[in-house]
């Protein structure tokens, strides 16, 4: 089976293709660095040619609303079109918990995602998953104040981000269900905690202040909003298994 990947060389692009190749695949991935530009098009129906699915994990560096409403809807819309000439039999996106109780800021584009991929012609499955554990490396590694690192109160079920990877490449596999799977973690975390456990673990031994994000999308992730609803399958990995296995 050949699954394009868009977003392949970032890092679920990667554990998706690693999966894929588990699994006795053939994955190409769909990104500049291989000559694919979503948002132009350009490479796009040279590396569609053959697909049987597409699993779009693409991402953009935002946190501005109207920069990420223009980039998942333009990259989606044309990556849609490219399957739509290809014959490509399904579309799997990767979506976040919550996109559609808080469509703010960053979230707005995914929720304008979401809304391109139920508008196009080609069958469709989007998995909106919880952050994943390695989103507290990422933001240690984002989110500062001159020398200080900073810690973002947010209530979150976070999952092992292979575990992501997996339940992509099982819905790329299946019948496009033309609806949502929703995916989370074993147990409830707190981001603070996340954030300063992964950085100790790594020799950090200084403050890390937890702090609340201002606005509607900073308030949705502490009061419980973008925690998995009622239905919602759960990974096994706990961050602390998953912290003990990266470890070295």
């Amino acid at each position: 089976m050949r699954i394009a990947i868009a977003g392949g060389t970032g890092l679920m692009g990667g554990l998706v293709a690693d999966e894929s190749r588990a699994r006795g695949h053939e994955p190409v991935l769909l990104a500049r660095s291989t000559g694919v530009d979503l948002t132009t098009g350009a490479g796009l129906d040279h590396a569609l040619n053959g697909a049987d699915a597409v699993i779009d994990v693409a991402n953009v560096n935002t946190l501005n609303a109207d920069a990420s409403t223009a980039f998942f809807g333009k990259a989606t819309r044309t990556l849609l079109a490219g399957e739509q000439r290809a014959g490509v039999a399904r579309h799997v996106a990767l979506s976040i918990l919550g996109v559609d109780l808080a469509p703010f800021d960053y979230y707005a584009g995914k929720r304008a995602q979401e809304v391109a991929i139920e508008a196009g012609s080609v069958p469709w499955t989007i998995l909106r998953a919880a952050q994943f554990h390695e989103f507290a490396q990422q933001i240690y590694a984002t989110a500062k104040a001159g020398p200080l690192h900073l810690a973002p109160k947010m209530r979150t079920q976070p999952i092992a981000g292979r575990e992501v990877a997996a339940r992509l490449v099982d819905l790329a596999e299946s019948p496009a269900r033309g609806g949502y799977v929703e995916l989370a973690g074993p147990r409830e975390e707190s981001l603070v905690d996340m954030v300063r456990r992964w950085a100790h673990s790594r020799g950090h031994r200084g403050w890390i202040p937890a702090v609340a994000l201002p606005g509607a999308l900073g308030k949705a992730q502490r009061d419980g909003t973008l925690l998995p609803r009622d239905g919602a399958e759960l990974g096994s990995e706990t961050f602390t298994a998953w912290l003990e296995r990266t470890h070295n």
